[in-house]
């Protein structure tokens, strides 16, 4: 569940609890043999190759982006272990030895040790502009006459903290499930939600802020992207989390060497995050990704 979790947040950090089969999967043809040998002039990179804004095998995610400025603050040249955030996925990658870091991940996830958070980011509620909805609360009357779009984690479907919130307040008939993990044969499956707002497919829809961020200036009409409130639902369902860098447990000098950077290089981290819309509690995001600094 805690990998689920923290994988689908950044992906997810929503960006991995779905059983890996034995036949092929949609996504086993972007799998590649992988070396357990790692070489001194090489940062080893664990993403996912189809997973913007994250991460994608052309290089074009903010994860993409720090990783290269990780790489550069060791001196060392980015490789990548491609594999795709699902169940597994810390398994098959960090932690069996084929790569060294995970970019992105929640803050505090126990299957690997994190670094100092880099980003704080929020789910947030997207509409079409022209419906003038103005929703910034789950308790917002409008909610209940409304479709409303909630992304759904795994192939068996665990409900996001949204999901949750809204199934508590008796609103499970005006929910659209879309699973973060989609058709893995097509561009970044999860965007589907945000295609869904804008071709008035649901009313309304709960997206972690970094997809829905980037995505709102990509889908062809204007969209309100406004952060969940409060940040808290009692007693305890929070819609803010903290994400941070993963590296095996045990690799605690790697992980001094990464606080490090992310503390000298906070403001060219800050800089690629605002560029690519990434919504974080007391900044303001660009939309710009050819802001975003190199």
């Amino acid at each position: 569940m805690q990998e689920l979790t923290a994988l689908a947040l950044p992906a997810v950090a929503l960006v991995v609890f779905a059983v890996l089969k034995d036949q092929k999967s949609d996504f086993a043809a972007f799998a590649r043999p992988i070396s357990n040998l790692p070489s001194p002039s090489t940062l080893r990179v664990c993403a996912d190759p189809n997973n913007l804004p994250f991460s994608n095998r052309a290089g074009e995610g903010f994860e993409n982006r720090i990783a290269e400025l990780i790489g550069r603050e060791l001196g060392k040249r980015v490789e990548y272990t491609w594999w795709a955030q699902r169940r597994g996925f810390v398994r098959n990658t960090l932690n069996s030895g084929a790569c060294d870091l995970v970019v992105g991940t929640s803050a505090g996830m126990e299957m690997l040790a994190t670094t100092r958070p880099y980003y704080k980011s929020t789910y947030v509620f997207v509409s079409r502009r022209d419906r003038h909805l103005n929703i910034r609360s789950f308790d917002d009357p409008k909610l209940k006459r409304l479709t409303i779009g909630v992304q759904l984690i795994g192939d068996d479907f665990v409900n996001t903290p949204p999901a949750h919130a809204l199934a508590n307040r008796g609103m499970t008939k005006n929910l659209v499930g879309f699973t973060v993990y989609g058709d893995y044969r097509v561009a970044n499956p999860p965007a589907r939600i945000m295609e869904a707002v804008a071709q008035r497919k649901v009313d309304v829809a709960v997206v972690w802020g970094p997809l829905a961020g980037y995505f709102a200036s990509r889908v062809g009409v204007p969209l309100d992207v406004v952060p969940v409130h409060p940040q808290l639902d009692l007693p305890y369902l929070p819609f803010v989390f903290d994400i941070a860098m993963g590296v095996r447990r045990g690799d605690s000098t790697f992980r001094t060497q990464l606080d490090g950077i992310i503390e000298r290089r906070r403001p060219t981290i800050d800089s690629i995050l605002a560029a690519y819309g990434v919504p974080r509690p007391g900044a303001v995001a660009r939309t710009s990704v050819s802001q975003a600094v190199r």
